[in-house]
């Protein structure tokens, strides 16, 4: 009984947001990249952030993660992301294809997101209509040293947000950047 307490607390307090698992990263060293570096290989790169590891929800639950995404000068963004769990020994499951990303050099902050492109869960509660190819997704990251964070994936509705690029634009970033979390393996880069 306590399991299935806290496992729909869990999912209460995230609404339906998921999660992360490994996708098969640009660089097994993408959050080390510098700029320069993006620069060379995404050419006219204006911000950029990587992750790859593994966070940990609410201190129990461990999230592997991996993004990459660049934004030009012109203002798009490209690049895709991959982040799983298991709940209740039933994977949660999202790739995606990330389209904005905004970026606050001044505190190591950014804001990414895009549209699921494949949805390999099992978790009833993640086989929604909000949750299926096509539907808007989003997180947000820290890169602080010692103590990179991610936030689980967001959903229509989550914070009465909408779509991705409206997450993107509102950059919500609540104090002592609560519900982030810390990373355990791996790191994360946000680069101006």
């Amino acid at each position: 009984m306590g399991h299935l307490r806290r496992t729909a607390s869990l999912v209460a307090a995230f609404g339906f947001v998921a999660c992360q698992a490994p996708i098969d990263p640009v660089s097994t060293d993408a959050a080390d990249l510098s700029l320069s570096e993006l620069s060379t290989t995404a050419g006219g790169v204006v911000a950029a952030t990587a992750g790859h590891g593994t966070y940990l929800l609410s201190g129990v639950l461990e999230i592997d993660f991996n993004w990459n995404v660049f934004m030009g000068a012109d203002g798009r963004a490209t690049g895709t992301f991959h982040q799983s769990l298991l709940l209740d020994d039933l994977l949660i499951s999202f790739d995606g294809k990330l389209t904005c990303l905004a970026v606050d050099p001044e505190n190591h902050r950014a804001w990414v997101g895009g549209v699921v492109t494949q949805n390999d869960s099992e978790h009833p509660d993640f086989l929604t209509d909000i949750t299926e190819p096509g539907d808007d997704v989003w997180f947000r990251v820290l890169d602080e040293p010692g103590n990179d964070r991610s936030t689980f994936l967001g959903f229509e509705g989550a914070a009465d947000i909408i779509t991705s690029e409206e997450y993107c634009e509102a950059r919500i970033w609540p104090d002592n950047n609560d519900r982030t979390h810390p990373v355990i393996e791996g790191s994360i880069a946000v680069r101006p």
